[in-house]
């Protein structure tokens, strides 16, 4: 595993955007694993940015994002599909249809897992996931459990989950209660992981996951025992681990 401390948020973003970058030169054609949340949207900017300068094009990748609440369309300002139009796919050169998310309005969750894998597989792989972590050490939508799902699968939101999201909501009734997420034994296929976490809330997070005993009471701690694991974090959200 590879950790590096950044200076700030603008800093862990460029490099995080640069790893990024760099697996789109060395093969144009490669599967992009992607994330949502706050803490990627400096990365994404950037990946923009190079896009605009031609530095990188994404006309011949193809994505696939972690995870979906379950119940909302992906015209809904709050669904991920919905985000990363707006953060990446609507400003760069992807093809709309090599872009993928769990389908949320699909009521079938078998059918909507099983059909994501099956895609997943059918691509060869993810070559780098993008990941975020929750304060709780959830990657994706996986939560602290007795142990670690493999594929992707239905599950319920923790509290804690429901909470830190209700922010990007008009009330906290309003937040689903499902989502449809990789699982980790997914994550764990892909060829190369990217990790990204900022900001002094995310330091104790950060320390137990990546130098704390693996177990799936932190999900994200798994990651220690994947080949090729690089983690970027801020000075705040590292600040734990000098």
């Amino acid at each position: 595993m590879e950790f590096i401390v950044a200076k700030d948020y603008d800093e862990m973003s460029r490099l995080a955007a640069d790893k990024i970058a760099a697996c789109l030169k060395a093969k144009p054609t490669c599967v992009l694993g992607l994330a949502t949340g706050s803490t990627p949207i400096g990365l994404y900017a950037q990946l923009v940015r190079d896009f605009e300068a031609g530095e990188i094009s994404f006309a011949d990748a193809a994505t696939f994002n972690l995870d979906e609440y379950r119940g909302l369309s992906p015209e809904h300002d709050q669904s991920y599909r919905y985000f990363m139009e707006q953060n990446l796919f609507g400003k760069v050169d992807v093809e709309p249809s090599r872009t993928h998310v769990p389908d949320g309005a699909n009521p079938d969750h078998e059918a909507a897992c099983a059909a994501y894998e099956q895609a997943i597989a059918q691509v060869g792989g993810i070559d780098l996931q993008l990941l975020g972590l929750g304060h709780n050490g959830h990657i994706g939508f996986n939560e602290p459990a007795d142990d670690f799902p493999v594929d992707t699968h239905l599950v319920g939101l923790t509290e804690s989950t429901i909470q830190a999201n209700s922010r990007l909501f008009d009330s906290i009734d309003d937040v689903p209660r499902e989502a449809y997420t990789m699982g980790i034994g997914t994550i764990m296929k892909a060829r190369s992981i990217l990790v990204v976490a900022s900001g002094a809330d995310k330091a104790d997070i950060v320390k137990r996951a990546f130098f704390g005993p693996v177990t799936p009471q932190v999900p994200a701690s798994v990651l220690q025992l994947h080949p090729d694991v690089t983690v970027i974090v801020d000075a705040e959200a590292g600040a734990q681990c000098a």
